[in-house]
C-alpha cells in the first residue's frame, strides 16, 4: 500500500512553521510526525501540501493509496485501522477525516459514498502552534516507547547522577559525564552521537535528538525536545527546538517553539507568563490579528531561519515569522513578520538577497547545501507575507 500524508485544515493554524514545511515534518516528541508514521507503518510516505512546497516535498501516487491527515499522531489502534482500509472506506473522528482509501483512477473523492468508520478513542492531534509544546510530554512518552521497546540502552556512565535510571535511554555514541538526569516525571532520551556537557541538570520528559548538544551547566525542565544537530544552553522549560538551531548561551526559553536554522543570541530571554496572569493571545495569520490561546503560559514561536542578537527580550506570546533578524534594546512587538530586520525601534524589510547569503553560509557550516528549492520556498514566503510588513 502507498501512504500519503496530507496537510489538512490545520495547516494555516501552524504558521509560521508550515510556511517552510508540510504539517508532516513538524517535530513533536522525539520524532517528526512523518517519522512516527513511517515507523508505525513500516513504509515510506510522501506528501500532499502547498504547491510551492511540492518540489521539495513531492507526492508519489500509485494505483492504491491511503491518504492520512498529518495533524494526527499515530498509535497502534489507529495504524491497525488504517492498514485495514479498503476501497471506499474512510476513518473519521467526529467530523474530521483521519484517513481514507483512494485509487489513482478516481477523479474525485466523495465521502458521501464512502463507508465511514468512526475512531472513538483519544488521539494526539497537532492543530495549533502551541500544541507542539503543550502536547510534547505525551508525544515524548509515546516516541520513547516506540524507539526503545525491546532495545537495550548504552550504559549510563558512572559519573552521571540519575533518578529512575530505568526511564533513561542512551543511544550509541552519546557522550555525557558529571550531569544529573531526573526521569521522575517522564523519560529521558539521549540520541545517537549527542552530547550533554558537564554540570547540566535535566528533568524529564526530555529528548536530545541525534547529534544535538546540551552546553555546560544547563538547566532543562521537561517536557523539552532539542532537535537533531541543535545546541541548547542556559535555562529551558517546556519547549521544542527543531533541527539545526542554536540557543547556545545563558538566558531563559519557556513554553516556546523554535524552527530550523534559528539562532538566539547570548542572554536572550522570553517571557512565558503575563504580569497579570491573564490568558495569552498569539498572532493568528488567518484572522490577521491576535487570538486567544486558552493558555496562561505561552512564550515564543519563531519560524525557520530567524535570528536575534545578544540580550534580546521577547514578550509573552511573541510570534516571529520566517527569516527575521531582531536586535537592539527593548521589547520588539509581539508579532514580527517574516523578513523583518530591526527591533523595538522599528523594522525594515530584510531583502531576500541578503537573507539567502546568510542562509547559504549558515547551512554550509553543517555541510548542507542551500538549494534552489530552498530559495524558491523562501521567495514565496517573502511575497506571501508582504502584507504584514510595514514597508
Amino acid at each position: 500500500m502507498n501512504y500519503i500524508l496530507f496537510d489538512g485544515p490545520s495547516r494555516n493554524n501552524l504558521l509560521p512553521f508550515t510556511y517552510t514545511r508540510p504539517v508532516a515534518d513538524i517535530r513533536i516528541g522525539i520524532l517528526t510526525i512523518r517519522e512516527k508514521w513511517e515507523l508505525y507503518l513500516g513504509s515510506t510516505t510522501t506528501t500532499v501540501t502547498e504547491e510551492y512546497l511540492s518540489d521539495k516535498y513531492p507526492m508519489v501516487e500509485m494505483e492504491q493509496n491511503v491518504m492520512i491527515n498529518a495533524s494526527y499522531l499515530p498509535n497502534d489502534e489507529l495504524v491497525a485501522m488504517i492498514t485495514d482500509l479498503s476501497e471506499n472506506q474512510a476513518i473519521f473522528k467526529d467530523e474530521d477525516v483521519i484517513a481514507f482509501y483512494t485509487k489513482e483512477s478516481q477523479e474525485e473523492v466523495n465521502f458521501d459514498s464512502y463507508e465511514a468508520i468512526e475512531y472513538t478513542d483519544s488521539l494526539l492531534k497537532v492543530e495549533n502552534t502551541w500544541d507542539i509544546f503543550s502536547k510534547n510530554s505525551e508525544a515524548i512518552q509515546d516516541d520513547f516507547e516506540l524507539l526503545t521497546t525491546n532495545r537495550k540502552s548504552q550504559p549510563i556512565p558512572a559519573t552521571v547522577n540519575t533518578i529512575h535510571p530505568e526511564s533513561i535511554f542512551i543511544e550509541e555514541g552519546a557522550k555525557l559525564d558529571f550531569v544529573t538526569l531526573n526521569a521522575t516525571n517522564g523519560p529521558i532520551y539521549i540520541g545517537k552521537d549527542a552530547e550533554v556537557m558537564e554540570g547540566s541538570v535535566i528533568r524529564g520528559p526530555f529528548a536530545l535528538c541525534d547529534h544535538a548538544t546540551v552546553k555546560m551547566a544547563s538547566k532543562i525542565y521537561g517536557p523539552t525536545t532539542v532537535g537533531p544537530h541543535s545546541k541548547v544552553g542556559g535555562e529551558v522549560t517546556n519547549s521544542v527546538i527543531f533541527a539545526y538551531s542554536n540557543k547556545g548561551h545563558d538566558g531563559f526559553l519557556g513554553n516556546s517553539v523554535i524552527g530550523e536554522w534559528c539562532n538566539l543570541g547570548a542572554d536572550t530571554n522570553n517571557s512565558n507568563l503575563k504580569n497579570n496572569y491573564a490568558e495569552v493571545r498569539l498572532w493568528d495569520y488567518q484572522k490577521e490579528g491576535f487570538a486567544k490561546t486558552g493558555l496562561q503560559f505561552c512564550g515564543l514561536m519563531m519560524g525557520d531561519h530567524s535570528k536575534c542578537g545578544i540580550n534580546t527580550m521577547f514578550n509573552t506570546g511573541t510570534v516571529v515569522g520566517v527569516s527575521a533578524n531582531i536586535f537592539g534594546s527593548g521589547f520588539p512587538r509581539n508579532f514580527v513578520p517574516s523578513f523583518s530586520w530591526g527591533g523595538s525601534s522599528g523594522f525594515t524589510t530584510y531583502l531576500t538577497k541578503k537573507a539567502f547569503e546568510v542562509a547559504e553560509v549558515v547551512m554550509s557550516r553543517r555541510d548542507i547545501e542551500f538549494t534552489e528549492q530552498d530559495a524558491a520556498i523562501l521567495e514565496h514566503v517573502f511575497e506571501e507575507t508582504k502584507r504584514f510588513r510595514r514597508e
